[in-house]
Parts: structure tokens; sequence; C-alpha cells
């Protein structure tokens, strides 16, 4: 598991009620830079309407997944980012420059459900 500097960054904004306990969770998770590629491959994706702007979060998030190769972004903004439609737009944008998308899930496609 991993997070972004973006991430820390929001959760860092004083303006986040939960912001203290949010980067105690975080704590210790390896945090993947915002590199010049994945800045290039956010404008992108602000351009071509597959995230809203302006050029910060949910671009950054999926540009910085996409660039290291993560297979997930977990998120349960399913407006901006869990949403079919802009996933679709994401994946064609992604593929026409060689980038694998990764694939944006909320939790509870993640969680394991014991059956016993």
């Amino acid at each position: 598991m991993f997070v972004s500097d973006e991430v820390v960054a929001e959760l860092s904004d004083p303006a986040f009620r939960a912001s203290r306990s949010a980067l105690e969770w975080i704590d210790g998770i390896e945090s993947l830079a915002v590199a010049p590629e994945a800045i290039g491959l956010a404008r992108l994706l602000v351009a071509e309407k597959a995230m809203p702007g302006p050029l910060k979060g949910d671009a950054i998030h999926v540009a910085v997944a996409t660039v290291c190769s993560m297979d997930f972004v977990l998120s349960w903004n399913v407006k901006h980012l869990a949403n079919p439609n802009k996933v679709e737009h994401l994946g064609r944008l992604c593929l026409r420059f060689g980038l694998v998308p990764p694939r944006i899930v909320t939790p509870e496609f993640l969680w394991e459900v014991d059956d016993e």
C-alpha cells in the first residue's frame, strides 16, 4: 500500500477536519513522489476532461498511480474517480500514451469477506 505526496498534502490541509487522525493513520506508509511525468499526465487528464480541474487532487492521484504502475487506486469518490464512465475515458487516454491505468475501486472491492 502506498500514498502519494498529494494525499499527504490534502490531509495536511487545516480545512480538513480529521487531519490529525488521517495523518496518523497513514504514518509509516510509503509515499510516492509527484514526478514531472505525473504532472504532465494530470494536465492531460484535466484537459481531456477525464478528471476535474484544477490541477490537483483527483487528477494528481490518478496520474501518480499510473506513472508509478500501481494496480489500484482506492477511493470513496464515485463521482470523479470510481465512476465507470470516468474509468473508461481514463483508460483510453492512458493507453493512447502507452500507459496502463490503475483500477479505480471503492474499499469494498478490496475487502475480504469471511464466509465462516
